[in-house]
């Protein structure tokens, strides 16, 4: 099915975690450059905006040359700050969307295609992807994120806690490598209705209560397809992540700022 791709950058600056983290430096850069640097590559993107509430952001992104859109202060979720812009006169021609954390500054493309094939079949109205948990120390983290399918690739919970619990003990290292046990990675992509159902619903009960915004439409009876994907690099919520991510940037600056 064929339709145009929008892909929108939600980024705000009051992060519980990680104080300012779209201005946050990483080598000497702010988080939004690397991100936004790595979104403007991305070939199955049509179009890409950052949608910010903060000018300092905006002023930031406006100096990469980034298009920016303003958006309210009062979103609970990125999602609901990427259906404001997507409501916009100038974005009425675009059949998808896909929205691009501001923290995921090495999203790799085959992750983000990935995600958006499966609401462009037609047989999903959100997607999604996940990765193997790989290590014991990723599945006891709560920052990461967990999430559990059924066979048919639908998502059936999303959670910090370690899901699924494997009674009476724990998963060896092999276990850890493939399904069941997924680390969610946090990229969406909706169909321009199913964006409208997903922000028509309050913040649901379990939203409130993990912190994750994709347990609203999960709750509401949207049908979120999950792609199991290779190895995918960790985005940024915490300043140990920060430490790690430099690591991995250093090596990986040739081809992220070429």
């Amino acid at each position: 099915m064929k339709g145009r791709v929008l892909g929108i950058v939600p980024a705000r600056l009051e992060s519980s975690r990680l104080p300012n983290k779209p201005l946050y430096p990483l080598l000497g850069k702010p988080l939004i450059e690397w991100v936004w640097r790595r979104v403007e590559r991305m070939s199955i993107l049509d179009y890409a905006v950052v949608a910010t509430d903060s000018e300092e952001v905006a002023e930031v992104c406006r100096a990469l040359g980034a298009p920016v859109e303003m958006t309210s202060r009062a979103h609970p979720s990125g999602t609901d700050r990427v259906a404001e812009v997507v409501e916009r006169p100038a974005y009425h021609d675009f059949a998808y969307i896909a929205n691009v954390q501001g923290d995921e500054p090495l999203l790799r493309e085959s992750h983000l295609r990935a995600a958006i094939d499966l609401v462009r079949g037609g047989g999903w109205e959100v997607g999604t992807c996940a990765t193997p948990l790989n290590t014991e120390e990723a599945r006891k983290d709560a920052s990461v994120v967990k999430v559990a399918r059924a066979v048919s690739g639908r998502a059936l919970y999303f959670s910090r806690a370690p899901i699924p619990y494997k009674r009476d003990e724990k998963p060896v290292g092999e276990e850890l490598e493939h399904e069941p046990f997924l680390r969610h990675v946090g990229i969406y992509a909706y169909t321009r209705d199913s964006l409208r159902a997903w922000v028509a619903h309050a913040p649901s009960q379990l939203e409130r209560l993990e912190l994750l915004e994709q347990l609203r439409p999960l709750e509401a009876g949207l049908r979120i397809g999950v792609a199991i994907v290779g190895a995918a690099d960790p985005g940024v919520d915490t300043a140990a992540d920060v430490i790690r991510l430099e690591e991995i940037l250093n090596h990986d600056r040739a081809t992220t700022f070429a």
